[in-house]
This record gives C-alpha cells, structure tokens and sequence, in this order.
C-alpha cells in the first residue's frame, strides 16, 4: 500500500536557515558582527527562537556566509539558498515527487536532524531540514 501525504499537514514550518556567498566571508562576518552585532559562534550565527503559541519549543535558525566558489548551493545559479523546516521529510518529497517537483537525490542524517533539496522552477536550490525529534 503507497503512503498518501495528509494535505492538511504542514509542508513547511518556518525558516532553518538562510545562507549566501560572498567574495570574502570572513570580512562579511566582520562587517555584520561590527555593524549589525551579528556574532558567530562555532562558524555559523544561530538565531534562537521559541514556539508560539507552544513557548516550551524552542529552535534554531541558522544564518551564514559561504565562499563565492562553494558547490554546496550547486546546481543553482543563486547566490543564496532558504533552508526551510519541515514536520515529515519523507511525506513531503513524495508528495513533491508526485508533483513532479525537481528533487535532489543526495540525504544527509545528523544528530540535529535529516536533510533533503529540491530546485523550484527558476533553478533555485531549496534545502529542506526535519530537525531531529
């Protein structure tokens, strides 16, 4: 028996992260900590958040800086990448499949979570996060 993802879950539940590229990420990360007291700590900014209504969630969402020449927004042209939160990995890329939404076959599983990506219709890549339970 196939699985049908429920049409009244949530596809996505709010920001993981956003990333982009700069010439020079090190200053970039100067500038922002200088001017906009954004501080990095363990090579990436983590922005701490708590659940509304449910205050007892609390989560991360991610902020940081990549050199010009990384792959890892490949194949995307963009000089940046969403990543979005999401309750069921699995459920939501088949239902994107079934739409015929461009999935990445690459995954990745940490502690903190498993990942998936998929490019919308201008070629962007779009990174997708169900964050460990």
């Amino acid at each position: 028996m196939a699985f049908r993802y429920n049409l009244r879950m949530k596809r996505v539940t709010g920001i993981g992260g956003f990333f982009f590229k700069s010439d020079d990420p090190e200053k970039m990360y100067q500038w922002y900590e200088k001017h906009l007291g954004i501080k990095r700590e363990g090579g990436y900014v983590g922005f701490r958040w708590r659940g509304d209504p449910d205050t007892e969630e609390q989560g991360i969402t991610a902020w940081s800086i990549f050199s010009r020449d990384s792959k890892y927004f490949d194949p995307s042209r963009a000089t940046f990448m969403i990543n979005y939160r999401v309750d069921n990995l699995d459920a939501l890329l088949e239902a994107l499949r079934a739409e015929g939404v461009e999935i990445d076959p690459k995954r990745e599983d940490y502690d903190y979570g498993r990942f998936a990506w998929i490019t919308d219709p201008e070629g962007n890549r779009i990174e997708l996060w169900e964050p460990a339970k």
